[in-house]
């Protein structure tokens, strides 16, 4: 009989198998591709901040301009606005598109392809200028007499120009957005929904969408920050929003390139808190398809810097 000391180094006992050393993987080719990144990185920086050209101390007062904040408020404005009217209007259009009625999918189709056909910023113009081609806008009877009529300029505000120009153009691509987002989910779930007595809406709105949200979310997160940029078109009919105020301190002092970088800051302020925003909304709709969440910055950083993790097969010790 073999007793524990009777043993032989190496040789694993009756029962028990050996502990498996687990040797990390070595990856010298990714310290090389940091090594050279550090660098570069390095060298970016320090000609950036020792270049006696780009005036930083002119960037910090353009950054803190009145007339800046005062255009970032704009934009902020037109973007919201801008984006209620795309996702109710993508909604109802995606909603038509899919609908069995002919007339009612055609009419959909041929609005997303005229606004998705044409360039934003020449719908702007139009929208601009439509008061050439109808000076009056009234409501009456069709092909009847007019009640109430009032001015087209009167009427449209560059502000609303702006609204309107941006706002229906988002509606023909988020429109596609929600779509893709319906035909995600599987048709079971419609028809189970219409033996338990739901109507059409019901179904829509209490099972689909909730569901399709998941995919409909990342796309429209990346809508939202490409509309918070492309406000900057709306400069071209005179209206001051962020880019313009920069514009315009840049023309007057001559410091062109510290105030577009000034601007700019304030670009990428916005769209890092939207970008951390569509993380947690695309956690909070994770949460029926995904047994463990997606892990937060946070949790990343802290896991990384403050938990040691020993990789072993099972059976082995840490």
């Amino acid at each position: 009989m073999t007793t524990p000391q009777d043993a032989q180094p190496g040789v694993p006992s009756a029962g028990r198998p050996e502990d498996i050393r687990a040797v990390p993987v070595r990856h010298p080719g990714r310290w090389v591709a940091v090594a050279v990144i550090a660098v570069l990185a390095a060298m970016f920086v320090k000609s950036v901040v020792t270049n006696s050209a780009l005036h930083w101390d002119v960037v910090t007062q353009v950054f803190a301009d009145k007339t800046v904040i005062a255009g970032l408020q704009k934009t902020l404005l037109l973007t919201v606005l801008s984006m209620v009217i795309g996702v109710v209007g993508g909604i109802l259009l995606a909603v038509m598109r899919l609908s069995k009625n002919p007339v009612l999918s055609g009419v959909s189709w041929v609005y997303i392809w005229i606004f998705r056909g044409t360039p934003v910023l020449v719908q702007l113009f139009f929208w601009n200028f439509l008061g050439a081609v109808f000076p009056k806008v009234g409501l009456g009877i069709p092909f009847g007499p007019t009640f109430v009529s009032w001015n087209y300029n009167d009427l449209i505000s560059g502000l609303t120009v702006c609204v309107l120009g941006l706002g229906l153009n988002e509606a023909a691509y988020f429109s596609e957005i929600v779509r893709a987002g319906i035909l995600s989910v599987d048709e079971g779930q419609a028809e189970a929904a219409s033996s338990l007595g739901l109507t059409h809406a019901q179904t829509l709105g209490r099972i689909v969408l909730p569901q399709a949200m998941r995919v409909i979310i990342p796309p429209a997160g990346n809508e939202t920050i490409s509309m918070l940029k492309t406000t900057s078109l709306v400069s071209t009919i005179a209206i001051v929003e962020l880019t313009r105020a920069g514009q315009d301190i840049g023309n007057r002092t001559l410091y062109v390139i510290p105030s577009l970088i000034g601007v700019s800051l304030w670009y990428l302020l916005i769209t890092s808190i939207l970008s951390v925003g569509q993380f947690y909304v695309e956690r909070y709709y994770a949460r029926g398809t995904n047994r463990v969440l997606p892990k937060t910055p946070w949790q990343k950083v802290r896991e990384n810097l403050f938990s040691r993790q020993v990789h072993a097969q099972p059976g082995g010790t840490a």
